[in-house]
């Protein structure tokens, strides 16, 4: 039988930020130098390689130790999935500054709390995207379908979607759009985000 281990991972944005704070931390706390993964690259990136290698090295009953829990998910939607990946790999979660041990009843519950925060949070935006874009329909809105959706409307529409119970029909009825139109925007959006991060 495999002796628990813990497995530690550090990252920060760019190439100017130093890793030396995180990686004495994690050393401190019992992560051996070996079992330590170290990657420079932003949270809002969708490829961290050394991440997905770092998650490929867990084994039933180890701890994946963290400096802070930003540092393992760019938004709190993303933490609780990676969350929900570990408990499913039987993986306990810890994180040093908050002193977050997911190997604890306290630790559970605290993550289950966040869990709970961040459906409140969804239902918010929800809510309020839902109702500004009434409000702008009962502004302007003249009947038909516009061929073209501006950036705002674009942002809104990718918020409402980031909640999976609403579908992307519900979205362009509530636009006004095409699902057609609503892709393309969507999908224009999001290129120019990695193009100011490429260039950034």
């Amino acid at each position: 039988m495999e002796v628990p281990m813990d497995i530690g991972y550090a990252r920060v944005s760019t190439d100017d930020q130093r890793l030396d704070l995180q990686r004495d931390a994690l050393l401190k706390a019992g992560v051996a130098q070996e079992r330590l993964y170290e990657e420079h690259a932003s949270g809002a990136r969708t490829d961290r390689p050394v991440l997905a290698e770092c998650l490929r090295s867990l084994r039933d009953s180890d701890t994946l130790v963290i400096w802070r829990l930003d540092r393992l998910g760019r938004s709190l939607s993303e933490l609780l999935r990676l969350g929900d990946k570990l408990e499913a790999m039987h993986v306990h979660l810890r994180s040093l500054t908050e002193a977050l041990d997911t190997s604890t009843a306290t630790g559970r519950l605290l993550f289950q709390v966040l869990g709970a925060l961040a459906e409140f949070e969804r239902n918010l935006i929800r809510e309020r995207t839902m109702a500004g874009l009434k409000a702008a329909r009962a502004r302007g809105h003249r009947g038909g379908r516009p061929s073209k959706m501006t950036d705002k409307q674009a942002v809104m529409a990718i918020k409402l979607l980031e909640d999976h119970t609403v579908t992307a029909a519900d979205v362009a009825a509530q636009l006004h759009v095409s699902k057609a139109t609503l892709h393309r925007h969507i999908k224009a959006h999001r290129d120019r985000a990695t193009s100011v991060l490429k260039a950034a």
